[in-house]
């Protein structure tokens, strides 16, 4: 997540950067990422990350995955240590964006690539089908983000591509992924509620 947007909301106060995020599978198995603490910074959990490339598979060898709003960089870079081919990992917060580039040199991690921008900006620049995985998870306070996101998503993913979204709470979920995506899994970790979420081709979103 990206947090250089307005801060989340008071009650979400808590999930601020923890200053480190331990890499959980792959060849980069136990690796730690050097965290900022940046307000509103919130990393995806290991819980939640485990469930999630389990729905994914825990090889991803061959796959082009962009990480948007990539914040801390725990998906991106688990991503690229379970064999991504690419993966893209966007940040426009000028410190987390050079904290992810130095994770990636020093990890290894040849598939990644840090650039620093603005996520929808940069989405809307990319080629159609660019990606197998898109993860999506911007501030949730953030008016509009996942939605347009979302539309970016379906442009930008192969036919079979996968998207993964974060939610505060089930109905923004579904809200969120109404149109142009099909649910395929989802689950809740406290407050989060998260999902996978595949192509729509008969009810597509429209790029804004």
């Amino acid at each position: 997540m990206n947090p250089s947007y307005p801060a989340p909301a008071p009650q979400r106060a808590r999930h601020a950067g923890p200053g480190s995020v331990r890499i959980i599978g792959g060849r980069l198995r136990g690796s730690r990422l050097r965290v900022p603490v940046v307000a509103g910074l919130r990393p995806t959990p290991d819980r939640v990350r485990e469930t999630l490339f389990n729905w994914l598979g825990q090889n991803l060898h061959g796959l082009r995955c962009l990480d948007l709003f990539a914040g801390s960089g725990a998906l991106g870079l688990e991503a690229a240590s379970r064999g991504a081919a690419r993966v893209d990992m966007v940040e426009r917060n000028p410190l987390l964006a050079r904290a992810l580039g130095d994770a990636a040199l020093r990890l290894g991690a040849d598939a990644v690539r840090v650039h620093a921008a603005e996520a929808l900006g940069f989405a809307a620049a990319c080629a159609p089908a660019s990606y197998d995985v898109v993860f999506i998870d911007p501030p949730f306070d953030l008016a509009g983000a996942h939605e347009r996101a979302l539309a970016q998503a379906a442009r930008l993913l192969d036919r079979d591509g996968r998207v993964y979204l974060e939610a505060p709470d089930a109905a923004s979920l579904q809200r969120w992924a109404a149109t142009g995506w099909r649910l395929l899994r989802s689950a809740r970790a406290g407050h989060v509620h998260y999902a996978l979420l595949g192509r729509d081709d008969a009810n597509p979103p429209t790029p804004s």
